[in-house]
């Protein structure tokens, strides 16, 4: 490993993205989002999906061209159509809107089909919580996980995310559906660890910490078992029914030549204005109650500290943009020459 500074990683992601087609302005705002996950330590879905990112671009399954066209919209819902475009850039363009459309009415929802993988979902979340907006969103996937109980891949494992602001410190929750994603199965990998807990089964159908065996069999845990899986699966009728998509049954009818990670899938992005909605000392008073509450919890006997979601990422943040950001040397290589 060794450590980049952010605007270094952002310029050579910009300068990759220019030289696969994307306009200058569209290729700083897609590179800062890229850079923005590594700096904030979720490094599966920066620096290293780019190279992810470009293999897409180069067979065609991500137009770097599209944008969002407005399909129909109410007063506080508007729907798009992605045009298979860059989908960290659709997420941002949704949540901006849901954040406009809420700054008028209080809440605002804007859902997009035919889009696609939206990178690191985290990066809307923070979005509206930095903006002073509690958002949410959450994506549908092609199958990726087996239902509890089945062998077979037949839901996704549906990223959601959570986000309350707080003038001091957000609070924001990413999380797939599956104990691990497999983005962190492949950082885990290369770093020739093991998971802290079992995340799925091998080849032979037996629990397992190792992230290649997990890889190799594709059989990824569900969160919570029955309750990830049920979760799944709710969270991809929603979205499909919201944003008159496709589900996870219709991307996996998808031809083989393009069924890959994220291609024409369904998002849905809400933002409230709880200031507006609920008054300034009482939405504060919550959140700070709540921490406090939280933060007096007795440690266990395996722990440290406890942390809210997204405290871990805020000093994460701090430290990477002073030490520089931690790269897998050989992703960072291959990046360089491209």
């Amino acid at each position: 490993m060794k450590r980049v500074s952010f605007e270094k990683m952002k310029s050579e992601i910009t300068r990759v993205l220019i030289k696969k087609g994307f306009e200058e302005e569209k290729a700083e705002e897609s590179a800062e989002l890229f850079s923005k996950a590594s700096l904030d330590g979720v490094y599966s879905h920066g620096l290293n999906r780019v190279l992810r990112l470009v293999e897409y671009i180069d067979k065609g399954w991500i137009n770097v061209q599209g944008e969002p066209i407005l399909i129909n919209s109410t007063t506080f819902i508007e729907r798009y159509n992605g045009n298979l475009g860059p989908g960290d850039l659709n997420a941002k363009f949704c949540m901006d809107r849901a954040m406009k459309l809420a700054e008028n009415n209080m809440l605002g929802m804007v859902t997009i089909n035919n889009t696609s993988h939206w990178m690191r979902g985290g990066n809307y979340g923070w979005q509206a919580a930095e903006s002073g907006y509690i958002g949410m969103c959450w994506t549908n996937t092609e199958s990726c996980m087996p239902p509890w109980g089945a062998k077979e891949q037949k839901i996704g494992n549906n990223p959601i995310i959570l986000a309350v602001p707080n003038k001091r410190n957000p609070i924001v929750l990413d999380m797939a559906m599956s104990q691990f994603s497999y983005g962190k199965l492949q950082v885990t990998r290369l770093k020739d660890e093991e998971l802290p807990i079992d995340g799925g089964f091998n080849e032979h159908g037996q629990l397992t910490r190792n992230p290649g065996e997990i890889e190799n069999s594709r059989r990824i845990l569900p969160m919570g078992y029955w309750k990830g899986s049920g979760l799944s699966f709710l969270l991809d009728l929603i979205v499909a029914l919201l944003s008159q998509g496709n589900s996870t049954a219709d991307l996996d009818k998808i031809k083989p030549g393009k069924r890959t990670s994220g291609y024409g899938v369904s998002q849905v992005f809400i933002a409230v204005d709880p200031y507006k909605l609920s008054g300034d000392e009482f939405t504060q008073q919550v959140v700070v109650n709540a921490l406090d509450h939280f933060k007096k919890a007795e440690v266990d006997e395996n722990m440290k500290e406890v942390t809210y979601p997204g405290e871990n990422t805020l000093k994460r943040r701090k430290e990477n943009f002073k030490k520089g950001i931690p790269v897998d040397i050989d992703i960072w290589e291959k990046v360089l020459s491209l």
